[in-house]
């Protein structure tokens, strides 16, 4: 086990690695590795034609020493316990790296929203709120959006939690507007990783005004991201989502390729919308000649087998885990820069978090104030990583770890253990 790794072993890890530049003791060690609890749960769901398909539903609850327990909900076919818990992981990290009042969490079923009705993924949907009846809560567990959910099925869960606990508003975010969502919420996570690479990119000696740009994944995250930062100045050349890629050296007109994607009943992919570009696969798109390299889909993309590959001067994540600990090493050794998840990515928790608060004040912000004070958070957690690496000579996602580990297991300790 990682506990009882000896001096001078070499970290399998970035949660390990910290460990070891921390010196954590093993106690400590065990004790913010290991979830609060892992909940998994049958969901039997009668389809539209009479046929019965039966989903697993999961939450894994990982630390609520900072606060209640936080984290999305994903509907996607692959989803497990292993891969939850490693996610829930990574949401304790980034809430304590925001100096958010949180702790980490996640979970969702695994079934392909593309497969379901929307009548049946409403049934799905309210049938896990009754089996995590007594789990979530606004002072206990607040799921929120996260790959294939989003406000509609939010509103879903708040209105199965509310039959049997009443209205609390608090009890989900990333909520519709109409149901108390908070302004901004939808553009967060985009606008927090448009507003943490211009900054990393300035620190790189990136000017992001003309900068040649890649992004991986083009739904809420991408597709904002790439928005601002187009409106920013930077050439988007390439773009892909789980249908293909696109890359046009001249710079895609972003604007065009959002209002053609979306026109119509469903969305579409990238490459069947008609933008002029030529069409490439999505490995292509990883090993683009670019200034930056933005893969905002899912996890593990660059893996030792393609990180070679990569020609980005820079990589910012902003997906959960995109890189995995071999590929990162290999970058990092290249002299490419790498913006850790928990700091790229958490404009979305950050805002759940303003959301939260919105609704137990019982008041909603207008979007600039909201704005701002997303700006403000995540400002200072760059501020804290920069101030670190400076300190410690270390790179970007160490500091970041080191930075919410020490936050995590001073609470631990405060709260005692008895």
């Amino acid at each position: 086990m990682d506990d009882d790794k000896q001096p001078g072993q070499r970290p399998s890890n970035f949660l390990d690695e910290a460990f070891c530049h921390l010196q954590v003791e093993p106690q400590m060690r065990r004790l913010l590795k290991t979830p609060y609890r892992t909940i998994q749960v049958e969901l039997p769901l009668q389809r539209d034609d009479g046929a019965l398909a039966i989903y697993e539903g999961i939450r894994v609850q990982h630390d609520r020493s900072r606060g209640p327990f936080k984290g999305g909900l994903r509907y996607h076919p692959d989803i497990d316990v292993a891969h939850s818990t490693e996610l829930a992981e990574l949401m304790t990290w980034k809430a304590a790296l925001m100096d958010l009042p949180l702790g980490g969490a996640k979970g969702g079923i695994n079934c392909d929203p593309r497969e379901l009705s929307a009548t049946e993924l409403e049934r799905l949907t309210k049938l896990f709120v009754e089996s995590m009846n007594d789990i979530f809560g606004a002072e206990h567990d607040i799921p929120a959006p996260d790959v294939g959910t989003g406000p509609r099925e939010m509103a879903w869960i708040y209105d199965a939690y509310a039959r049997t606990h009443g209205m609390e508003l608090g009890v989900v975010t990333g909520k519709p507007l109409a149901l108390c969502g908070s302004r901004g919420r939808l553009s967060a996570t985009g606008r927090g990783v448009s507003m943490v690479t211009g900054w990393a990119a300035h620190e790189a000696g990136i000017d992001v005004d003309g900068a040649r740009i890649a992004l991986q994944g083009f739904g809420n995250v991408g597709s904002f991201t790439a928005q601002f930062l187009a409106e920013a100045g930077a050439r988007i050349v390439a773009v892909g989502d789980a249908g293909g890629a696109i890359r046009n050296d001249d710079g895609l007109d972003i604007a065009m390729l959002l209002s053609a994607m979306h026109a119509g009943d469903a969305p579409r992919s990238v490459v069947d919308v008609g933008v002029a570009g030529e069409r490439i696969d999505n490995e292509e798109l990883l090993a683009a000649d670019v200034d930056i390299l933005i893969p905002a889909a899912l996890g593990h993309v660059i893996h030792e087998g393609n990180a070679g590959a990569v020609r980005a001067r820079m990589i910012v994540e902003a997906a959960n885990g995109p890189l995995t600990f071999d590929a990162d090493r290999q970058l990092r050794e290249r002299g490419v820069v790498v913006v850790p998840d928990i700091l790229a990515n958490a404009g979305g928790v950050t805002v759940s978090y303003l959301e939260w608060v919105q609704n137990r004040e019982g008041y909603m912000w207008e979007e600039e104030r909201v704005n701002a004070k997303l700006t403000d958070v995540l400002r200072n957690a760059w501020n804290d990583i920069n101030d670190r690496t400076s300190r410690d000579g270390c790179w970007y996602r160490l500091a970041a770890y080191c930075i919410a580990i020490e936050r995590v297991s001073e609470t631990v300790t405060l709260r005692g253990f008895k």
